[in-house]
C-alpha cells in the first residue's frame, strides 16, 4: 500500500486541499498522511480567509511524519506564502522521497489568489525538485511567465515550463471547450502525450486540481510510471466528476464524487442486506433451540410440537390480516404480492396446523410470547408509514426460508417430514426473496427517520422468532403460564 504524504491546505467542506487529497489517495487503495500548511475558511463558493500557522510548527509536521515514516510519495498543494514554499522545499531537498507531485496551488478554479507574488517566486525553486507539476490554465500561465515563455497554446508553456525546470508537466484540458478533455503531459525534453475523455458537463468541480494531483501520486508509487499514472488518475477523475451532481454538497461548485469508481464496483448497499447481518447471533440462537434440533432429529415431543403449532395458528391468524393491510395500503404488483400472501397463511394454517391438532390443542389460549409478538406487529401497523409494518412483517419469511436451508431434508419415515418439507419449500423461498425485494425498495425510499424505524421492526421481529421457537422448552411445557411481554434479551430502541 502506498504511503502518500499531501502537504496542503485545508477545506472544511471536505472537497478540496487536504480532505480531498486523502479521500483521493484512500479511492486508489494508498495510505494518505496529512500536513497542513494553511487553515483555509473555504466552501464551494470560494475562500473568505486564510490562516498560514507559524512554519516551525509545519517543519515539526514535516519531520513528525518523515522521522517516522517511509514515504513513498509526496503531492505538494496549497502552501499559501514565500517562507511555506521555502520550509517545504528545504525539506524535500533533506529527505528526497521517491516521487513528488506538486500541484501549483495560485489561483482557484473560483479565481481566488491563493499564493502571494513572492510566494510565486520561490516556486520555482520548489519545481527544481518536482517530479510532475500539475498546474490549471491561469497557474500555467503563471508558470511560464516565471519561465519567460510567453505563449497562449498551453502545450507550448508547459514544453518552456518542463524545459525550465526538468519536470514534467501535465497541462489540464479542463478549462478548454468542446466536447473532449484532453491532459497533456509533457516531459522536459518536449516529448508529449495526450490523455482524452468525454468532456463531463458539470459545474461540480470543487477541487479537481488536488484529487487527481493526489491520484497521481497514489499510483506512480504503486506503478512506478508517470504515464500509467496519469492514465488511471484520469480515468478515475472522469468518473468522480459524473458523480459529482448527485452529491448535493453545497450551493454553489460542490465537489467531486472521489468514490464513485469504488462504488461502482461493489454491491449496491442493501437496508436488508444490513438488517440480517445485524441480526447474525439471533439467527445462531434459533438455529440452536431445543425445538429446532427436535425437530431436525425426530426427537421432538409430539405433544410439545402440537403446543407450538395451536400458538402458530393464533399467530398466523393476525399475520395474515397484517400483510392484507399492507396489500391495502400497497398499488401493482406489490399489492398482488402481500395478497397472495395473506391467502398462504389461512392455507398452510388448515393444511399442516389443524391435521396436526386433530383437536388436542385446538383450544389452547393465546401465550404470552404468541400476544408479545402480535402486539409488536399491531405497534408496528400503527405507523404511519406502511414500510414499517413492511419490515415488521419480514422476519417471519427470512428467518423460516433461513432455517429450511439449514435444516435440510428429512426421510419419508421422519416423524415431521412434512414440516420440514414445508420449511424448505422452494415457492415460499421464492416468496421471501420477493417481499425482501419489495421491502429493499420501500427503503429506498424512506428517509432515514422511517428506515431507522424498520431496521428496528426487523430487528425486535427477529427476537420475537427466537422467542417463539423458545417457548415450548422454556417454560417447560407450560403454555400458559409466563406473563413476559417482551422477547429475550430485547433492547428498546433509543428515540433520537
Amino acid at each position: 500500500m502506498p504511503r502518500v504524504l499531501s502537504i496542503a491546505g485545508t477545506d472544511p467542506t471536505g472537497g478540496a486541499g487536504l480532505q480531498a487529497d486523502l479521500k483521493a489517495i484512500a479511492a486508489h487503495d494508498g495510505y494518505g498522511m496529512a500536513v497542513v500548511t494553511a487553515v483555509v475558511a473555504q466552501n464551494t463558493h470560494g475562500v473568505r480567509s486564510v490562516h498560514v500557522p507559524d512554519v516551525r510548527v509545519l517543519r515539526d509536521q514535516l519531520n513528525a511524519v518523515s522521522d517516522d515514516v517511509e514515504v513513498d510519495a509526496v503531492k505538494v498543494g496549497m502552501l499559501g506564502t514565500a517562507a511555506v514554499v521555502r520550509e517545504v522545499t528545504d525539506w524535500l531537498r533533506t529527505t528526497r522521497p521517491p516521487f513528488v507531485v506538486v500541484d501549483p496551488v495560485m489561483v482557484a478554479t473560483s479565481g481566488d489568489r491563493l499564493l502571494d507574488a513572492e510566494g510565486e517566486q520561490a516556486m520555482t525553486a520548489l519545481l527544481a525538485d518536482a517530479d510532475l507539476v500539475t498546474p490549471n490554465r491561469p497557474e500555467l500561465t503563471v508558470l511560464a511567465r516565471l519561465a519567460g515563455v510567453d505563449a497562449a497554446d498551453p502545450v507550448v508553456a508547459a514544453r518552456g515550463v518542463a524545459a525550465a525546470w526538468e519536470v514534467i508537466v501535465l497541462a489540464k484540458g479542463g478549462h478548454a471547450g468542446g466536447d473532449r478533455s484532453d491532459d497533456v503531459l509533457v516531459a522536459p525534453d518536449g516529448r508529449t502525450r495526450v490523455f482524452t475523455a468525454p468532456r463531463v458537463v458539470t459545474d461540480n468541480t470543487h477541487g479537481t486540481g488536488c484529487s487527481l494531483s493526489s491520484a497521481i501520486a497514489t499510483l506512480v508509487a504503486r506503478h512506478g510510471d508517470w504515464e500509467i499514472a496519469v492514465g488511471g488518475a484520469k480515468a478515475w477523475l472522469t468518473a468522480a466528476l459524473r458523480g459529482a451532481d448527485a452529491l448535493r454538497v453545497g450551493s454553489g461548485n460542490g465537489p467531486v464524487d472521489h468514490g464513485a469508481v469504488l462504488r461502482a464496483a461493489l454491491p449496491a448497499p442493501r437496508s436488508t442486506d444490513a438488517w440480517w447481518a445485524d441480526v447474525r447471533e439471533l439467527l445462531d440462537a434459533t438455529i440452536e433451540t431445543p425445538f429446532l434440533r427436535g425437530l431436525a432429529d425426530g426427537t421432538l415431543d409430539q405433544d410439545v410440537f402440537a403446543g407450538y403449532l395451536a400458538q402458530d395458528v393464533h399467530y398466523l391468524r393476525a399475520y395474515g390480516r397484517h400483510l392484507a393491510a399492507i396489500a391495502a395500503r400497497s398499488t401493482g404488483d406489490a399489492a398482488a404480492t402481500w395478497r397472495r400472501a395473506a391467502l398462504g397463511c389461512d392455507e398452510e394454517a388448515a393444511r399442516l396446523h389443524h391435521r396436526r391438532l386433530a383437536g388436542t390443542h385446538a383450544d389452547d389460549p393465546v401465550h404470552p410470547t404468541c400476544a408479545g409478538y402480535l402486539a409488536h406487529l399491531d405497534a408496528a401497523a400503527a405507523h404511519p408509514d406502511v414500510a414499517v409494518l413492511a419490515a415488521a412483517v419480514l422476519p417471519c419469511f427470512r428467518v423460516y426460508a433461513w432455517v429450511g436451508a439449514e435444516l435440510g431434508t428429512a426421510p419419508p419415515d421422519h416423524p415431521f417430514a412434512d414440516w420440514v418439507t414445508a420449511y424448505r419449500d422452494e415457492e415460499f423461498a421464492a416468496s421471501s426473496a420477493r417481499v425482501t425485494a419489495m421491502v429493499e425498495e420501500l427503503a429506498d425510499v424512506a428517509d432515514p427517520a422511517v428506515r431507522g424505524a424498520m431496521a428496528w421492526a426487523f430487528r425486535t421481529s427477529t427476537r420475537w422468532e427466537l422467542a417463539f421457537f423458545r417457548m415450548p422448552y422454556d417454560l417447560g411445557g407450560d403454555r400458559t403460564s409466563s406473563t413476559s411481554s417482551d422477547p429475550p434479551d430485547t433492547v428498546h430502541r433509543i428515540q433520537v
